[in-house]
């Protein structure tokens, strides 16, 4: 009986991408709210800001760039990598053509926290695939080998370097940055156990 890998395997193909395209969604609604955004949306919207393109656009050239980085690292880039950095990027920029600005505080409020719960669940979907992680996840995975430091101190370390440069080229620096921030892991830590498809450990 062999029937059901493949099922597992269109399960893992379709949970990849509704995970990377709802991620782009929740993303799209956090930019629209005008609150702060995502700490890596902070540098694409400064370098928007310095060099122009797209935040979407500028989101596949660092997903690119970091996935380059991965080489001396010895990480191990899976479909889910290459099409973290891609799907996200170019849907990201269609969800903010088609999304209204907020401008009412409540709306402003509701996009913001519906947005960081989207990319929550979408996180848990995507690494619940398992079919490789999103080229900053596995940035900070092969940094912490390299390293020997902990995850925490590592992607910290990581988070607040981009933030910081992305501020000081002119990105949008908020509540909804620190907020996503805070809130992203518990998140995903509840939705991760009921996403990750059976057949072996969820690839972080």
């Amino acid at each position: 009986m062999h029937r059901p890998a493949p099922r597992r395997l269109t399960r893992r193909l379709v949970q990849l991408y509704a995970g990377l395209v709802t991620f782009a969604l929740g993303e799209a609604m956090v930019v629209q709210a005008h609150l702060g955004i995502l700490p890596w949306d902070v540098l694409h919207q400064g370098l928007v800001h310095q060099l122009g393109l797209t935040i979407g656009q500028w989101s596949v050239i660092v997903g690119a760039v970091v996935l380059l980085a991965w080489l001396p690292l010895r990480e191990r880039p899976g479909l889910g990598t290459v099409s973290n950095v891609f799907v996200i990027g170019f849907s990201l920029d269609a969800f903010i053509a088609w999304l209204p600005e907020a401008h009412a505080l409540p709306a402003r409020v509701l996009f913001l926290l519906g947005g960081i719960l989207l990319n929550g669940v979408a996180t848990a979907a995507y690494i619940g695939a398992r079919l490789g992680p999103g080229p900053r996840d596995g940035l900070m995975t092969g940094l912490v080998r390299r390293t020997g430091g902990s995850v925490r101190v590592v992607r910290t370390s990581i988070e607040v370097a981009v933030v910081v440069i992305g501020w000081l080229l002119g990105g949008n620096l908020g509540l909804g940055t620190v907020l996503f921030a805070v809130a992203i892991g518990p998140v995903v830590h509840v939705f991760l156990p009921r996403l990750t498809v059976p057949g072996g450990p969820a690839t972080h």
